[in-house]
């Protein structure tokens, strides 16, 4: 088969919705790869172009699928196309490069890029978990023909799923492709692949195992073990009947729920159950990644998002563990679903159905943007609708809030989130309560604690715009009380001089210099709270009441959205949350002066 009719058979009806960018680089490269497969003799194996790695939005340019010339097995090599016509190490980085005339910085070096997804293949394709050899990789700058242009990236070592070829070296990569595919048809292999099932390898999940293991903080006590036991009982249960169970477990802030999460992720690797952990949060998601998988960055691909699950096979998961459970949002559809994705199938559906033991662990009072809808009572109820049982483990312990439950219910009863009447701090052993006189008094207070080894934050309602940083990447003092001014923690994932990612802004060095949001500070904890009210929230007549205008969060907007019953709730429940990071004390303060007035006399000095 000639490179041409190759080329013509792939992309018939395949450039319908595809964008000209794609389409320009589509021309570009794959006549080129096409003409090598025709010189190779391999006019006949199957590519699939855009090919999307499962659970995730990566994408390989194309994966080759054929059998194997020397064992007669399915065998698949992942092409990485770059149209670069030089590259050059970026100071002196083996694992960085920089492309002349390319804008965005310095880029990963694109065989480190194809041999990170042909690892991610192997680890959750279960067609590949027995065929160790089935994988091969290559990144190909088809434009490069000085050798010299590309002599840095030859530093970077090479491995079966991480080849280098160039332009200069056509001969050499049809050689290669020669003895990783054999000249018959692939369209089996292509089936094979696209129709396995999708779940974390065995030796992924001894990895996972092995991280978690020993953790002192996954000690678990009470009701924690007891959601642990259910969920084991639930897994050996569903897999001797054949059957499905849902697991919901409820808690307020600090009382386990994550210890819970991890410490069942650890538990069911080991025994060699697939299971995966998802949250809907990307500051959570990505912290639990950095912390979970420091010392192995495979384990990383076991934390997920809600919306991977789109287009999962059924029951493919023995365990789907769904952290934050409360972030459950109506659909997982938003701007940068692809159109054939776009569908009004509830997000809990793809949930439940993506494991035959789906776990949800949830705070019913964290609910705190439109759009979300992780309560007990949904989940519960749909889980019902389509015939599935379900079982629920309340955690009645505190481990935030220096384990201090009265704290919790002082701070329900202030926001008026209970039927009692809001009433004076008692003081506590076990917690601090204070209320600073301005943001100056609060910043110090902190810091005071900070300079003595405690960890602490500010953080405050979304009542100030938010801006991107300056061209000299300066950040924006937007949070401004008076004289006093605070940039919000950053929008974005590269840090900026002493100021951490966004999703590490809670955890990260330098995060105390930023005022945090509730996005951000949601799901994590410090030592010590500071808590700036905005004017969103304000007391009067002896209770909170909330102001719209006051608010500058995009999602509150919309009054046919968001009506006031419900922007009401969500502004109660953002505080709620700010008001329960802290481990050992929470600083108070609030820009205006009525309510200023009635803390003072909530909690005394």
């Amino acid at each position: 088969m000639t490179s041409d009719s190759i080329i013509e058979r792939l992309l018939a009806g395949m450039l319908r919705g595809v964008s000209p960018a794609e389409q320009t680089s589509w021309g570009r490269s794959l006549p080129v790869l096409a003409a090598d497969l025709a010189d190779a003799g391999l006019g006949q194996v199957e590519m699939l172009l855009e090919y999307q790695l499962p659970l995730t939005s990566q994408r390989a340019d194309v994966v080759l699928c054929g059998t194997h010339p020397r064992t007669g097995a399915v065998s698949y090599v992942v092409v990485e196309l770059k149209q670069w016509s030089a590259a050059r190490s970026f100071e002196g980085s083996v694992e960085l490069v920089d492309v002349p005339g390319m804008p965005g910085g310095p880029k990963q070096h694109p065989v480190r890029q194809v041999e990170g997804y042909c690892a991610y293949l192997a680890d959750f394709l279960r067609t590949l978990e027995h065929q160790p050899d089935a994988l091969a990789g290559l990144a190909y700058l088809h434009n490069a023909t000085d050798p010299a242009a590309t002599a840095d990236l030859r530093r970077y070592p090479v491995s079966t799923t991480g080849r280098l070829f160039t332009g200069a070296d056509r001969g050499a990569l049809v050689s290669f492709l020669q003895t990783r595919l054999a000249p018959g048809p692939g369209r089996d292999a292509a089936d094979q692949l696209l129709g396995s099932a999708v779940a974390p390898s065995k030796q992924l999940l001894k990895v996972a195992a092995d991280e978690v293991r020993e953790r002192e903080q996954f000690r678990l006590v009470g009701n924690q073990q007891l959601a642990v036991d259910l969920v084991r009982h639930a897994v050996e249960q569903s897999r001797r009947s054949n059957t499905k169970r849902a697991i919901v477990v409820t808690g307020g802030p600090g009382s386990g729920k994550s210890v819970v999460a991890l410490s069942l992720l650890g538990d069911l690797a080991r025994k060699g159950r697939t299971v995966l952990h998802a949250t809907g949060s990307r500051s959570f998601t990505q912290t639990l990644r950095k912390v979970a998988g420091h010392r192995n960055p495979r384990v990383k691909a076991m934390f997920k998002y809600f919306n991977q699950f789109m287009t999962a096979e059924e029951n493919d998961l023995d365990v789907l563990i769904l952290d934050e459970a409360h972030r459950i949002r109506q659909t997982s559809v938003d701007r940068y679903t692809k159109a054939a994705l776009r569908t009004d199938r509830l997000q809990v559906d793809e949930l439940i159905a993506a494991a035959r033991v789906p776990v949800f662990l949830l705070d019913e009072h964290q609910v705190v943007r439109p759009g979300e809808m992780g309560s007990l009572e949904q989940i519960t109820r749909y889980a019902q609708h389509v015939g599935i049982d379900v079982e629920h483990v309340h955690l009645g312990e505190q481990f935030r809030c220096g384990g201090s439950e009265e704290y919790l219910l002082w701070v329900q009863r202030l926001l008026g989130l209970t039927d009692d009447a809001p009433s004076a701090w008692a003081p506590d052993p076990q917690f601090a309560v204070t209320v600073a006189d301005g943001p100056e008094e609060l910043e110090h207070l902190l810091r005071t604690q900070l300079d003595a080894g405690c960890s602490a934050r500010m953080s405050a309602g979304y009542c100030w715009p938010w801006s991107d940083p300056q061209p000299d990447g300066t950040l924006v003092p937007d949070v401004q009380v008076g004289g006093w001014a605070r940039p919000w923690n950053l929008k974005g994932d590269r840090r900026i001089g002493n100021a951490p990612p966004s999703a590490l802004w809670a955890t990260d060095d330098g995060g105390f210099d930023q005022v945090g949001c509730v996005y951000t500070a949601q799901g994590f904890e410090y030592d010590w709270s500071g808590v700036i009210l905005g004017p969103d929230l304000v007391w009067r007549d002896g209770a909170f009441t909330t102001i719209r205008e006051a608010n500058r969060d995009p999602d509150m907007r919309s009054r046919t959205k968001v009506p006031e019953p419900q922007f009401d709730r969500l502004v109660r429940h953002v505080y709620k949350v700010l008001l329960t990071r802290g481990m050992v004390g929470t600083v108070l303060f609030s820009t205006d002066l009525e309510t200023q007035e009635a803390l003072h006399e909530l909690v005394p000095r």
